[in-house]
């Protein structure tokens, strides 16, 4: 006899459903796993035989040999247990499970017959939702993230023979809780949003943030320690509308792929900060095993801070094609992933590892060569991606001053955000993209206008201050000091500003 049912295999974000069948056959008893499957997937012939006789549950007394189709493409992960659990009863069984051909199984089994959760609920739904799936059975704990895709019917099962009892169509009212498994804490919003009420002075180092918000460039913040640019680069979120409903179906695919539990879908911007002795994995994505997105697709439609970029050294570098490109693509011998990875990069760094180069009052204890080597940790294919750098100088005003005027709140500057992106979208209502920092040199060139005047970008071009890249970068910065500002086309006055932001000058001599 012979049984099937279905799953989703993950590679990446993308899923595809597989048909787990199993079929009985002569020899001794023992169970036969094919079909490409990882170290993980391999053990799960005996694990989901002690889960099946533990409810004393119909299991083949001799081979059996189960398949994973198609066989062409490897499977890796826990979450096939359940559905080699059904296909093994059904070859071993008579029982009539009408809803088996229509549903999709995802869970881990425990040797008792629990059913655990696992990561990438939320992309295997999608995934099965467009292949034309009507059901789901899904660990208990997840069926609030497995709801998020319409279009399915999702039950919850904490046991393996609750599952069963759903196929056979009799659905369970009060599913028992799924056993727990190793996840990532909630992605939950700070009881306290930072708000850049609290950043005190830095008036130039805000608008630096309000024009990186509004075109969604990129933004080198330096300066002294202690100076603000941690504070600042956090509260750049605090800007950015809200996720548009695709945005947002995206970006909580890629953060239950990454072992998150989701309550709902994501609407904000997300923030990833990793420590710089993040592994080259972590940061990218990757793994030994299972492809797994890293903090670079974790902060996708988000914000990625790069705090003391200097000491991530050599892994800095391999971000040059993401910023390019918006996602990476991880190869491994087995499999090929393609991770989304839109982000919006901000730097931060000291002038040297003392931090003291060239702050007035302050003695550096570091001498030229060790402050030429800690600076050019950051290599110049990075810095030319970037669109603004900044440099943060220390507030001369007292915490306490009672005469100064109090900062604006972040909400006030979010407005000014949201409607310099809407002209954006306007302006780009027929292209691919929807902010200034993702349009392409070509267009901006020659479909957009420019400025009858082009003196101070020549001029920088010629004492080699500018790249060719550059120029496209100031080119997208003075669109969005137009936004900003209100206007239909950029003057010799947005584009000079362009250029002091990008060559991380001030902005209070623009005229």
């Amino acid at each position: 006899m012979r049984g099937s049912a279905w799953s989703v295999a993950l590679t990446g974000i993308e899923g595809a459903v597989i048909e787990v069948e199993a079929a009985k056959g002569g020899g001794l008893p023992r169970t036969q796993l094919v079909g490409l499957p990882d170290t993980a997937l391999r053990e799960a012939k005996e694990r989901v035989k002690a889960a099946v006789t533990a409810f004393e549950l119909p299991w083949p007394p001799q081979l059996i040999t189960i398949n994973l189709s198609p066989a062409s493409l490897p499977k890796t992960g826990s979450h096939f247990d359940v559905a080699i659990a059904v296909a093994a009863i059904l070859a071993e069984s008579r029982w009539s499970m009408p809803l088996v051909a229509s549903t999709i199984l995802f869970g881990e089994l425990s040797l008792d017959g629990r059913i655990r959760n696992v990561r990438g609920v939320l992309p295997a739904m999608l995934a099965a939702a467009k292949a034309g799936f009507e059901h789901a059975i899904v660990p208990s704990a997840q069926v609030e993230e497995a709801a998020l895709v319409p279009g399915l019917t999702v039950w919850g099962a904490g046991r393996l023979t609750e599952v069963v009892q759903i196929l056979r169509g009799r659905p369970v009212d009060s599913p028992s809780e799924s056993a727990p498994s190793a996840s990532l804490p909630p992605v939950e919003a700070s009881a306290i949003p930072p708000d850049l009420a609290d950043v005190v002075g830095h008036e130039d180092g805000k608008f630096a943030l309000e024009v990186a918000a509004a075109g969604r460039h990129h933004l080198y913040l330096h300066g002294a320690p202690g100076v603000g640019k941690t504070m600042l680069a956090s509260r750049l979120t605090s800007l950015l509308p809200d996720l548009t409903q695709d945005e947002s179906l995206e970006v909580s695919a890629i953060h239950s792929l990454a072992g998150h539990q989701l309550t709902g879908l994501l609407s904000r911007p997300p923030y990833a900060d990793p420590h710089h002795s993040v592994t080259p994995a972590a940061l990218l994505g990757g793994g030994s095993g299972e492809l797994k997105p890293g903090a670079i697709s974790i902060a996708h439609r988000g914000v990625l801070f790069l705090d003391e970029c200097p000491d991530f050294g050599p892994k800095l570098d391999a971000l040059r094609t993401p910023l390019e490109n918006g996602s990476i693509i991880i190869s491994r011998a087995r499999a090929t992933a393609l991770f989304p990875a839109r982000f919006q990069l901000i730097l931060a760094a000291n002038p040297c590892p003392c931090g003291n180069h060239g702050v007035a009052g302050l003695e550096c204890t570091c001498d030229s060569v060790k402050v030429r080597r800690y600076q050019e940790r950051i290599s110049g294919p990075i810095l030319d991606r970037i669109d603004i750098r900044h440099q943060m100088v220390s507030t001369k005003r007292v915490l306490l001053d009672v005469a100064a005027s109090p900062p604006e709140p972040s909400s006030v500057v979010a407005e000014r955000v949201a409607e310099a992106r809407q002209r954006q979208a306007r302006r780009l209502a027929d292209t691919p993209w929807s902010t200034n920092g993702e349009v392409a040199g070509p267009y901006l060139r020659k479909e957009l206008p420019l400025p009858e005047d082009l003196g101070s970008l020549n001029s920088a071009l010629d004492r080699g201050a500018l790249s060719l890249r550059g120029v496209d970068k100031v080119l997208r910065v003075s669109w969005t000091l137009a936004d900003l500002a209100g206007h239909d086309r950029i003057g010799p006055r947005e584009l000079r500003a362009a250029l002091r932001l990008r060559q991380g000058e001030q902005l209070r001599a623009v005229s």
